[in-house]
């Protein structure tokens, strides 16, 4: 190895240990913290305790901000879902008629501005006469993330030989048994990992849904007021707590997917 190799491998291994430090040293920093008391303003090292985690279960409001959100991307997910595999699945199946026009439609409000698509949105439901509430945040979050499920859909579609769609039709069945038993189960791994990333999008939306939450707030929005008076220490157990749950969500994505990988072999 050549001075000058050795010299960029070094500067690489710097850079890389740079910026996964940037990544993820604020988050360590903040569970760290969860574990420690605070006395006269100032963090005692000395004395590790679940303070804060007892603190975060009895704030009411925080807890019901959480379980908003859990509830907006849970059913976020699952519709589009549902409209994302029927859309695929009929853009596999059928002619592909429009299908351009349609994938516009399922992008553009991915691809705008959140604050266009929030702007939008709420006019929409103004003209339609719904109120705002996690309804319509629920709704919103469909349209955003449904062309993150649809597109990692098609791309495990596209792997898939029409030979097999055909041969299932050619024995005599139907539409829908032929998805059922046929495409969905090779596509349960696509499924899990669009899910889950799609799930984190909705989780952290903030501008989407600023335009269409009403008396009732989910987490994102409930943090940004709080910048207003400053953060109290709970939110360093709150963290923590989102954090372990993502990372066990990753962790089950990256599992999933790695069965996937080893049945293909």
């Amino acid at each position: 190895m050549t001075l000058m190799e050795r010299v960029t491998l070094t500067v690489l291994w710097v850079i890389g240990v740079l910026a996964f430090a940037v990544l993820y040293a604020p988050a360590a920093i903040v569970v760290t913290l969860s574990f420690f008391s605070i006395k006269n303003h100032q963090i005692d090292w000395s004395d590790f305790s679940l303070q804060w985690y007892g603190k975060f279960a009895e704030n009411t409001q925080l807890l019901e901000s959480l379980g908003n959100s859990l509830l907006v991307g849970a059913c976020a997910v699952v519709g589009a879902t549902v409209i994302s595999l029927a859309l695929a699945y009929y853009m596999k199946t059928g002619a592909r008629k429009g299908q351009k026009y349609i994938e516009f439609v399922i992008f553009l409000p991915f691809v705008l501005p959140a604050i266009i698509t929030g702007i939008s949105l709420l006019v929409a439901f103004r003209e339609a006469g719904l109120e705002r509430s996690l309804v319509t945040v629920t709704i919103g979050h469909v349209v955003l993330i449904l062309a993150v499920i649809y597109r990692m859909i098609m791309i495990r579609l596209d792997t898939l030989e029409d030979s097999q769609i055909e041969g299932s039709l050619d024995l005599g069945a139907n539409g829908f048994e032929t998805f059922i038993y046929i495409v969905f189960p090779q596509l349960r791994s696509a499924l899990v990992t669009s899910s889950l990333l799609a799930f984190a999008l909705s989780f952290d939306e903030t501008l989407v849904t600023f335009f269409l939450v009403g008396g009732d707030s989910t987490l994102p929005m409930r943090l940004w007021a709080m910048m207003r008076t400053g953060f109290t220490p709970e939110i360093n157990a709150l963290v923590s707590v989102v954090l372990c749950v993502t990372l066990v969500c990753a962790a089950l994505g990256a599992l999933s997917l790695r069965q996937s990988i080893e049945r293909k072999a």
